[in-house]
């Protein structure tokens, strides 16, 4: 927008009245305002496939579809776009029911104040400006690490997420488990950004990549000359947490001599750094991961079992991809999309006879692995679908029957999926979108941007999904 925010912006009038219509677009074009104009609810929504308006005149009487109707149409689907309710009937009771429901304003016709007309204009683009800000401020922050951005339909992370959501908000050390690849940096991360300690720092420390004797002066930090090397006092990574959170990737892997020390941390929120006799207290939230089974380790008297119970308040095992297949397909389209940003592709589809063989390989990398193999069938992909050709270098791809490499798959009574097997893609597409607008309870623009397409996009398959028999509102 420029510093005259009416020049330039788009409004869409929607008015079953010609007179009406007429009367906004001589109005407004003199203010250099790009004017839209429809007939009824049903004819906005169609000029809202052509073209997306900063803001939104209707009237509330209209034939066919009213301006109620399109007021929640347009809350649903466009969010940041505030409508303005045109009406002749201007009772306190439809002005209040109006705003009650998402309108930013109201005005009465017929319109005889143009500069209050201008104000309120200027007043709704101003509110449409605040809110992209936001919401890209917001995005900025948060997006990766949104809970809802944590993807999986299937019961056993559905159950993940509600416990991360639980957690999160409260300061105990958490303890997660799980195969490598299965997202465990991730889930700490969630549970950081998501916690009132989001804005301070988050400090990992893998415990399997350091050297044993570097890791406790990683841990504390050291004074200057405090051993061959130390030329400087050097912060610890419990320092550089302080008010946040400390990653330690891999406990499994701290050396015993060290276990003794770090459950004084934890206990007593104070330390000494090497070389040094200065008493450190720290505020610092822990989150431990390990993908070694640490009751295995305790009784072959590899992990000290007073700081495995210190650490074990609240376990949260992330699945392997082996128990959580029906979240393949849908962990396939999320790394679709990032890739095909990250690449400048534009590829929308993964062919059937590939997607068979994504939910019947093994993935003992777990989720780690499936990424890696989508973006390298981006990178080798030579259309606009990626075929099963696109996961093999080197070697020629299996043969594939159309119920897999493997039995055929169940999906669970209330997962996205419902229905066993998936035979076409389209299938799954129209199953994987429509568990995304149930967990987005149903809003159209936070579906439509976690699944990477746009608003027409989306409500165009509604519109298909909703014709085939499919129940929306």
């Amino acid at each position: 927008m420029t510093d005259d925010i009416l020049k330039g912006a788009t409004i869409l009038v929607v008015d079953d009245q010609a007179i009406v219509r007429d009367f906004f677009t001589e109005a407004l074009n003199r203010r250099n305002v790009n004017i839209m104009t429809a007939v009824d609810g049903k004819d906005a929504l169609r000029r809202l496939e052509e073209t997306q308006p900063d803001l939104v005149i209707t009237d509330l009487k209209m034939p066919n579809m009213d301006g109620m109707q399109l007021l929640r149409h347009l809350l649903g689907m466009h969010p940041n776009i505030p409508v303005i309710m045109l009406t002749a009937y201007a009772t306190v009771e439809n002005a209040v029911e109006a705003m009650r429901i998402g309108a930013f304003d109201y005005i009465s016709k017929p319109v005889t104040d143009l500069g209050q007309l201008d104000l309120t204009l200027r007043r709704a683009l101003q509110h449409r400006q605040l809110l992209v800000e936001n919401q890209q401020l917001r995005g900025e922050l948060n997006d990766r690490y949104r809970f809802d951005r944590l993807v999986g339909p299937s019961p056993q992370m559905q159950r993940v997420f509600e416990l991360l959501a639980t957690v999160a908000p409260t300061p105990t050390t958490v303890l997660v488990l799980g195969e490598s690849g299965t997202g465990k940096e991730l889930v700490a991360r969630a549970i950081h950004y998501n916690s009132p300690r989001a804005k301070a720092p988050f400090i990992k420390l893998n415990c399997a990549a350091m050297p044993e004797g570097l890791i406790e002066s990683e841990l504390f930090g050291h004074e200057r000359g405090a051993f061959t090397g130390a030329v400087k006092t050097t912060q610890g990574k419990f320092e550089a947490a302080h008010n946040g959170t400390l990653l330690l990737d891999e406990i499994g892997e701290l050396p015993m001599g060290l276990q003794g020390k770090l459950l004084r941390v934890l206990q007593e929120r104070e330390f000494q750094r090497i070389g040094s006799n200065e008493t450190v207290k720290v505020d610092v939230r822990l989150i431990a991961t390990t993908n070694v089974d640490l009751e295995k380790a305790l009784k072959d008297g590899k992990f000290r079992k007073d700081l495995f119970y210190r650490l074990n308040v609240i376990p949260i095992r992330v699945p392997p991809l082996s128990e959580r297949r029906e979240d393949i397909p849908v962990l396939a389209f999320h790394f679709l999309r990032r890739y095909n940003k990250l690449h400048g592709r534009k590829i929308e589809r993964i062919s059937d006879e590939a997607l068979r063989w994504l939910s019947a390989a093994p993935w003992q990398g777990n989720v780690r692995e499936l990424e890696n193999s989508i973006e390298r069938a981006i990178v080798l992909c030579r259309g606009d679908q990626i075929e099963l050709r696109d996961f093999f270098l080197h070697e020629a791809p299996p043969a594939v029957t159309s119920s897999g490499t493997a039995p055929a798959l169940s999906y669970p009574a209330d997962s996205a999926y419902v229905g066993g097997e998936v035979s076409t893609l389209a299938e799954l597409e129209k199953r994987h979108i429509l568990s995304v607008l149930r967990s987005q309870e149903g809003h159209r623009a936070q579906t439509a941007d976690i699944l990477g397409i746009s608003i027409r996009t989306l409500r165009n398959k509604l519109n298909e999904y909703r014709e085939a028999g499919e129940n929306i509102q």
